[in-house]
C-alpha cells in the first residue's frame, strides 16, 4: 500500500511539471503544420509570406548531352538546383551523391527536376560534364548538369539564386563561387526554400517541403 501511494506521488508530481518541460515540437512536426511555404526574395534569405517579387532570371546553358537549357526546359516543374564542379574534392561529392539520392526518389516523379550548374566552365566542358554523368548515373530526363560562359553562370548564381554567401563580402565579380546550398524553385519560378546540401536532416526537410510545395499547387 505505501509503494502504491508512493508510486501515485511521483506520478502526479512529474506531471504537474509537465508545463515547465514541454517538449517543443521537431522540424518534421512544424513542417506538418504549414500549409504554404514562404518565398525569398533576397540574399539575406528572409523568408515573406504571400510576398513573392523575385524570380529567377531567364537563362541558356548546354547540359552534359550539348543539348540548350534554359527556363523552358523547367517551366511547370518544381526543381531542386545547385552549384558544383566535377573535380571539386571537397563539399561537391557530398551534393552530388545526395542530388543522386533525389533524382532516386523522385525517378518517377515527372513534376520534379534537377538542375546542377558548374562554376568551373573552363574545366567543365560538355565532354566533362557527360563523363561526370555517366560516372554518376545522372538521367538526363530529370538531372541537368549545365555549363556556359563563366559571367553568365556566376551572374545567376549571384542574382538568381543568391548562391555566393561571399559575395557581399568580397564584391569581386571574378571570385570563385562555392556554396552549399540547394535551391527549391516552384513552377513560376519563385524561390521557397534553401537547404544545406551537405546534410541529410536538411535533405530530409527539402522533401518534407517539396510535398508541401505540391500540395499548394493543388489547392
Amino acid at each position: 500500500m505505501i509503494k502504491k501511494l508512493l508510486l501515485i506521488g511521483v506520478f502526479i508530481a512529474f506531471n504537474s511539471c509537465g508545463n515547465e518541460n514541454k517538449v517543443t515540437p521537431d522540424s518534421s512536426e512544424i513542417d506538418r503544420q504549414i500549409s504554404a511555404l514562404p518565398y525569398f526574395n533576397s540574399a539575406d534569405f528572409t523568408p515573406q509570406w504571400n510576398t513573392p517579387i523575385h524570380k529567377i532570371p531567364p537563362f541558356s546553358f548546354l547540359d552534359q548531352n550539348g543539348d540548350t537549357i534554359s527556363n523552358a526546359t523547367y517551366k511547370g516543374h518544381i526543381y531542386v538546383a545547385n552549384f558544383f564542379f566535377t573535380i571539386c574534392p571537397g563539399i561537391c561529392p557530398k551534393l552530388t551523391e545526395n542530388m543522386s539520392s533525389l533524382q532516386e526518389f523522385y525517378q518517377n516523379d515527372d513534376d520534379i527536376m534537377l538542375l546542377s550548374h558548374t562554376v568551373m566552365p573552363w574545366v567543365d566542358t560538355v565532354e566533362e560534364l557527360k563523363k561526370y554523368s555517366i560516372r554518376k548515373g545522372v538521367n538526363a530526363e530529370k538531372w541537368h548538369l549545365v555549363t556556359g560562359d563563366k559571367t553568365e553562370l556566376y551572374t545567376i548564381a549571384r542574382d538568381g539564386y543568391f548562391a555566393d554567401e561571399d559575395f557581399t563580402k568580397t564584391t569581386d565579380v571574378d571570385d570563385f563561387i562555392h556554396t552549399e546550398n540547394f535551391i527549391l524553385v516552384d513552377k513560376k519560378r519563385y524561390i521557397r526554400g534553401v537547404y544545406n546540401g551537405t546534410i541529410a536532416l536538411d535533405i530530409k526537410r527539402l522533401m518534407r517541403h517539396i510535398d508541401i510545395l505540391k500540395n499548394e499547387d493543388i489547392q
